[in-house]
């Protein structure tokens, strides 16, 4: 087996065993999941970065000798999101330690309630997405301006508004410099 091979292997022992972990009600196991996560996400740009070179700095080697630094960059960002994620999880932990003497997420009563719905309750909810559905046949677009929620004001409408925003127009087929110079910026009151 080959260096990268492993290095496989291992990312994925490391996802599977994280994500299994974050699916657990105790914090501390969705840290250390979180963690695990955070390390396999390491092994997997470590793996992306292909064969070790020289340090990519200009003048210090050929170019082709150099590694590549994207990945090296992405890693340290990693591990920067990981530790603060880690951190914030760590915060949770201890409050939910102090007010509860334990650090497992229990469900409320809400939760149980929508679990113990009846399936009858799931049929009436699809109902009332058939009647969703017969309702887009209703056009949303606003084809005349008397139907549109948004009026577009003009100098014309209101005599405090000053529309001398520049044009794009073109300044004509003889391209004289005058009409170009009046259409971006000049008076046209």
């Amino acid at each position: 087996m080959t260096v990268s091979l492993v290095l496989v292997i291992i990312m994925g022992v490391l996802f599977a065993a994280g994500v299994y972990a974050m699916l657990e009600r105790s914090l501390t196991r969705v840290l250390i999941g979180f963690l695990l996560l955070g390390n396999a996400a390491n092994l997997f740009l470590l793996v992306v970065m292909g064969r070790p070179g020289a340090a990519p700095f200009f003048g210090a080697a050929d170019p082709e000798d150099m590694s590549d630094p994207l990945p090296q960059a992405l890693t340290l960002t990693a591990i920067v999101i990981t530790f603060a994620v880690s951190a914030f999880l760590l915060a949770l932990i201890y409050r939910s330690w102090q007010l509860g003497q334990a650090d497992t997420v229990e469900d409320d009563e809400e939760d149980v309630a929508l679990r113990e719905r009846p399936s009858v309750d799931e049929d009436e909810m699809d109902d009332e997405t058939a009647i969703e559905d017969e309702d887009d046949d209703a056009t949303t677009d606003f084809i005349g301006t008397e139907t549109a929620p948004i009026t577009v004001l003009h100098h014309r409408d209101i005599d405090g508004i000053l529309d001398d925003a520049p044009l794009d127009r073109s300044s004509g087929a003889s391209g004289s410099s005058g009409t170009a110079a009046s259409d971006h910026g000049g008076d046209r009151r």
